[in-house]
């Protein structure tokens, strides 16, 4: 199956016991006061790469997929009918197109601002135009970035970024930390500079550990620009070496090796317990979407799922 026939078998559905056996399964929860009253919704891209506009529809891939303004119109229908609800970027938002050589990525933040998210964090792509590149057009991004392995404290983005953040979504509330690849070989020293890298895992169990426990958080989700798998070195941390390497993380929003993932995907913890990991390709060709149900305990109860397909069908 090539790329265009897969998204286009991409749709939604619900993570229930037999996937994931830790958690129970509300009695109609798409019906049930008690659990819509404690519902979140995640919406979630990574790796956009500039792709402002739809691709062409000569394009053999995926012609006429993608779009800013499309899944703008997307973003706000689903905010009129659900009112509790986060918006997160995984990272990869620069370069790709000639938006980026022209503008230097304040065009991408500029809209994903006006599209109202709440957080990413930085890709290795990110670092494209150096750190000088990035902080003269972070004023146009109305939201956070989050990164908690890079250490930027020797550099002209220190105190830029954040290295978690708690969103307290109508009594819910939700620690969100942030993670990238190693940056040495993969992007130019100059680039970067004196950015520190830190250990993923040493570093999400740190932030989970945290969040959790200190700060009492119900949910903790992962931003994550390591990549999703490498079957090729089995050694190179990844998301699932990520989920299986440490606890207290329920989900992972990943990006970096444009993974379209049919559905998210369950993996144990090192003490037995499951995490979700979801990754939606690249360009903006899918809108992620995860949706928890949770009790009046704050415990997860059901969560439902829908990657879907930005195409001509959305009207802007």
């Amino acid at each position: 199956m090539n790329r265009k026939q897969f998204i286009k078998t991409v749709g939604g559905g619900t993570l229930a016991m037999s996937l994931l056996p830790n958690l129970l399964l509300a009695e109609n929860p798409l019906f049930s006061n008690k659990i819509t009253e404690h519902k979140l919704t995640i919406l979630h891209t990574n790796d956009q790469h500039s792709r402002i506009e739809p691709f062409d529809s000569t394009y053999t891939r995926n012609p006429n997929q993608g779009g800013f303004a499309r899944r703008a119109a997307l973003i706000q229908n689903i905010r009129k009918e659900e009112k509790n609800l986060l918006l997160l970027d995984s990272g990869d938002t620069f370069q790709g197109t000639p938006y980026f050589n022209f503008f230097g990525g304040e065009l991408e933040f500029r809209l994903m601002s006006m599209m109202g998210y709440d957080a990413s964090t930085m890709g290795n792509h990110d670092f494209d135009n150096g750190l000088e590149g990035f902080k003269k057009v972070l004023p146009n991004a109305k939201f956070p970035f989050i990164c908690s392995n890079y250490d930027f404290k020797n550099t002209i983005l220190d105190g830029a970024t954040e290295p978690y953040k708690i969103f307290n979504k109508n009594g819910i509330r939700v620690g969100i930390f942030g993670v990238g690849i190693e940056l040495a070989g993969l992007v130019g020293k100059k680039n970067y500079g004196e950015t520190v890298y830190h250990n993923p895992i040493e570093i999400a169990q740190q932030y989970s550990d945290m969040l959790r426990n200190d700060k009492k958080c119900d949910l903790v989700i992962c931003l994550s620009h390591v990549g999703y798998d490498y079957k090729e070195d089995q050694t190179k941390i990844s998301d699932k070496i990520l989920a299986a390497k440490t606890d207290g993380i329920d989900l992972i929003l990943g990006g970096h090796t444009h993974t379209f993932l049919p559905e998210p995907q369950t993996f144990m913890n090192r003490k037995g317990k499951n995490v979700l990991v979801n990754q939606v390709g690249w360009a903006g060709l899918l809108l992620g979407r995860i949706d928890f149900y949770l009790d009046e305990n704050k415990n997860v109860k059901n969560i439902s799922w829908n990657n879907q397909v930005i195409d001509e069908s959305i009207t802007v």
